[in-house]
């Protein structure tokens, strides 16, 4: 199976899908959605093997690095990779924590109790 994402001009993914593909040299499958669908294809790994992480509707292709990006979660956050992290790391201390852009920070999630 090969799985393949389509982008547009500003190089953002508006979908992706599978096909079978028996050719051992990996190009049936991106020529028939050429022939078919048009567009720009770029081949997703599901296993991440190839560009960085698989393609998801919404990410981008940066073809310098070719790899997909994930959205960037925050206005804050500094790319790594395919990824995003934020400026402060998350505590490792076990509990719960969710990002507050405002203050740039984590601060615990207090969960409800019965």
């Amino acid at each position: 199976m090969a799985h393949w994402a389509v982008i547009d001009l500003d190089s953002k993914v508006l979908r992706v899908t599978v096909g079978d593909n028996n050719d051992p040299a990996g190009d049936e499958g991106y020529q028939w959605l050429v022939d078919n669908l048009g567009g720009t294809w770029i081949q997703t790994s599901y296993n991440n093997n190839i560009r960085g992480t698989y393609a998801g509707i919404g990410y981008s292709y940066n073809a310098a690095e070719d790899i997909f990006i994930t959205p960037k979660p925050y206005p804050s956050w500094v790319r790594s990779g395919s990824f995003w992290d934020a400026p402060i790391l998350m505590p490792t201390d076990g509990a719960m924590y969710s990002w507050n852009e405002d203050e740039l920070s984590w601060e615990e999630l207090v969960l409800p109790t019965e």
